[in-house]
């Protein structure tokens, strides 16, 4: 593989003033694995022979951001570049953080403590590419593999194994056998690790390209531990109609239909997390599931919060997956109602969501649902277009119009500002002032 890596102009001067003051020093990590496949990296790290000390006498700026494990990160022009100590980590004793750690003059002993090898490639001007695990035959062959001992280095740090399936995800890659088989024995050692960073992981895989191979994450056990939910959707079989697939593989199916949102991808990986629960079997054999939004809306909220989510991601998804199934009229009113109810935020995504639900079904009146969201896809645009009121801060009226027309203070006017509105949604004319403070009786 032909590799031309092309260092920033920060960077290189990094690295050339460490080698100038007589120490090793080179890019690392991601910015070389994403360099490799063509890609714009996020961020530069390097990583040196220097100690933290040697480092901070040879840069104006600096700031201890890790300095306990050797790093020191370098400001230039309010830019930051993380630049790290060759390293050998001690004994890992809460699959996070090593106890100590040793600092190396060999470069191979800091390579040696990554994750995966596509990760764990070196580069300066000078040497070029420094590849001791073959980083590079593993891009070649779309193979994820952990450096060395797989289970010593999910021992490390047990959030590994959910970064090898994200790289799958991200990269399109599969999964070396014995990285594969060293999750599936350690995958209960998840349950040591904050929910926070479980967050993270998950978001990026369900982001990526490749949002279904969370089946990876299932075949693995990496489910199980964090999102035990999702292992019975995978259980839960579906004899109907208008579905061909379990539960859980229905899920796997809508994500890549939605764009790599995550609202949009969160509902879609929970959207039928209640249907295992609400199943049930009529007298000719086919399953039912009433009442699977409304409790899938509760689980939800459940998982959401169990993983740590924020309170806007909370409460934009569960309602998206409390109406996902809902029925809408395919008229104007039902729309602008539809809206009201929803929310003008959530209505365009709620039809991505119904989309992708549709695509994972069978063929079953396939034709029929995609038509129906095209026209209420075109009665929601011709609503925007023509500026109708969908809720009450487009209302013509406010409270303070009603005080001065003289309502009192109170409830009150909370109760009649919706009655106005409920009148507007059926008749957008009547949002005029005049026309709606007649309606009182004042």
């Amino acid at each position: 593989m032909d590799v031309q890596i092309q260092l920033p102009e920060k960077v290189r001067y990094i690295i050339e003033t460490i080698q100038a003051a007589g120490h090793q020093a080179y890019a690392v990590g991601g910015c070389i694995r994403d360099s490799i496949l063509g890609k714009e990296p996020d961020d530069w790290d390097i990583t040196t022979s220097a100690k933290p000390g040697e480092i901070k006498k040879l840069f104006r700026r600096t700031i201890d951001t890790g300095i306990q494990h050797g790093t020191v990160t370098i400001m230039i022009d309010r830019e930051g570049f993380e630049v790290t100590t060759y390293r050998i980590d001690g004994k890992y004793e809460d699959s996070r953080h090593p106890k100590d750690i040793t600092f190396t003059a060999d470069l191979k002993e800091d390579l040696r403590r990554r994750d995966f090898t596509i990760n764990a490639m070196a580069y300066n001007e000078q040497e070029g590419i420094i590849d001791i695990f073959d980083g590079i035959g593993d891009i070649g062959r779309g193979m994820i593999r952990c450096v060395g001992n797989a289970k010593e280095r999910f021992e490390e740090d047990a959030l590994r194994m959910m970064r090898a399936v994200r790289f799958c995800a991200q990269l399109g890659y599969i999964m070396e056998e014995g990285t594969k088989e060293a999750i599936k024995e350690l995958a209960p050692m998840l349950q040591k690790i904050s929910a926070e960073r479980i967050q993270v992981e998950l978001v990026k895989l369900l982001v990526s390209d490749h949002p279904d191979y969370l089946r990876i994450a299932y075949e693995t056990g990496i489910t199980a531990q964090v999102l035990p939910e999702f292992d019975i959707c995978m259980q839960a079989k579906q004899n109907n109609l208008h579905h061909c697939y379990h539960v859980g593989e229905h899920i796997l199916h809508t994500l890549p239909y939605v764009e790599a949102d995550k609202i949009l991808r969160l509902t879609m990986l929970f959207h039928d997390i209640g249907k295992p629960q609400t199943m049930t079997i009529d007298e000719e054999g086919i399953t039912h599931n009433h009442g699977h939004a409304a409790l899938g809306e509760e689980i939800t909220v459940q998982i959401l919060r169990r993983l740590k989510f924020d309170n806007d991601t909370i409460d934009r998804v569960r309602k998206l997956v409390r109406y996902h199934d809902q029925k809408i009229d395919s008229t104007a009113k039902g729309v602008r109602r539809a809206v009201n109810r929803i929310g003008e935020d959530l209505f365009p995504l709620l039809l991505r969501v119904k989309y992708a639900d549709v695509m994972a079904q069978s063929d079953y009146q396939r034709s029929d649902k995609l038509h129906e969201l095209e026209t209420l896809q075109k009665i929601y645009d011709e609503i925007v277009e023509r500026q109708e009121c969908l809720s009450l801060k487009d209302l013509a009226v406010n409270g303070r119009d009603l005080i001065a027309a003289g309502m009192e203070p109170g409830k009150e006017i909370g109760a009649a500002l919706q009655t106005l509105l409920d009148d507007v949604l059926e008749n957008p004319g009547h949002n005029q002032k005049e026309y709606l403070l007649s309606l009182l009786s004042l």
